[in-house]
């Protein structure tokens, strides 16, 4: 095996290495906010809708993180629905204390992500890609 060869090996390695490591960390640190969140909600004896849309957010974080590790990609829709859900809560937090029109384009905003997740949806069904290898196959 020549050098480059094997520096190409190891730098695969290390870049692997700490994408799993990363990987774990934020599943456990997703894990210990959703511990929080949980606490934080018996302690008030109270649910809001703000409580409920954040661990939404960190489910979708753990659906995303599963994702990676299985397929090796992230579907571009999932960090689109985290946003979209992140700007709900922030629209809940916030609305009493903003002005109309910054509701307004917060609100165009989120319609454009729900908008672009229905076309990558769509254009998914009918407009499917080759997956990677199946070029090959049909040659």
């Amino acid at each position: 095996m020549e050098l480059s060869s094997r520096l190409r090996h190891y730098f695969r390695f290390a870049i692997l290495f700490v994408e799993k490591a990363l990987l774990l960390f934020i599943a456990l640190a997703t894990l210990v906010a959703i511990a929080l969140e949980i606490q934080h909600v018996v302690d008030a004896k109270t649910v809001h809708l703000s409580d409920i849309l954040l661990l939404f957010i960190y489910l979708e974080v753990l659906a995303m993180s599963r994702l990676y590790v299985e397929l090796g990609r992230v579907p571009v829709r999932y960090p689109i629905y985290i946003a979209i859900i992140a700007l709900s809560r922030y629209l809940t937090l916030a609305t009493k204390e903003m002005e109309a029109l910054s509701v307004f384009w917060i609100a165009m905003a989120m319609l454009v992500m729900v908008i672009a997740t229905l076309g990558l949806r769509v254009g998914h069904l009918y407009l499917p890609y080759d997956r990677a290898g199946e070029d090959n196959k049909r040659s």
